[in-house]
């Protein structure tokens, strides 16, 4: 496993298109995949994106997105997966085991009070080496909520909310 660096950005770019594929999703085009990169690589990362590859390979076939969120009544870092992905010709040789003990380790040496991560509903192989494997517990009492770029201007241009005493300094 190694850091992403700018040498394997286009092969990341062509894992994060594998996945959107394997999820059924449209895949980045040319500009989100150029933001992908930057904000894993510029000065302030905003992703921090670790590669996996196997024997003595070029190109990697998987790869794991971090980001740090905070709890704030453990007062404590929470370390997110974003993804962990494994191309299907490497699954089962212990890649994405690899990627998901690396989240691991380095959630623990960071001092966090916990690590998260979602998986799709449909994806019964993932929730089963999560449960089973690795003895995470599946959240039933917490509700995913989404709001798109889209979602956050119609909301932002509403003039009703808001309006109360509190206002910003």
């Amino acid at each position: 496993l190694q850091p992403l660096t700018r040498e394997h950005a286009g092969s990341f770019c062509s894992l994060v298109i594998a996945l959107a594929e394997f999820e059924k999703l449209v895949p980045p085009d040319a500009a989100p995949q150029g933001r992908l990169v930057e904000d894993a690589l510029s000065e302030r990362p905003r992703i921090e994106v670790w590669l996996a590859f196997v024997d003595e390979a070029e190109v990697p076939c998987g790869y794991l997105i971090l980001v740090e969120t905070y709890s704030s009544f453990l007062a404590l870092p929470t370390l997110y997966i974003e993804d962990v992905f494994v191309l299907p010709e490497h699954r089962g040789a212990g890649v994405g085991g690899a990627l998901l003990k690396k989240a691991a380790t380095l959630a623990h040496e960071r001092g966090c009070g916990r690590m998260e991560w979602t998986a799709l509903d449909w994806n019964v192989n993932a929730q089963r080496v999560y449960e089973q494997r690795l003895g995470a517990k599946r959240m039933s009492e917490w509700f995913l909520y989404r709001m798109t770029r889209e979602d956050l201007a119609r909301y932002l241009e509403r003039d009703e909310i808001g309006r109360a005493s509190c206002r910003e300094r």
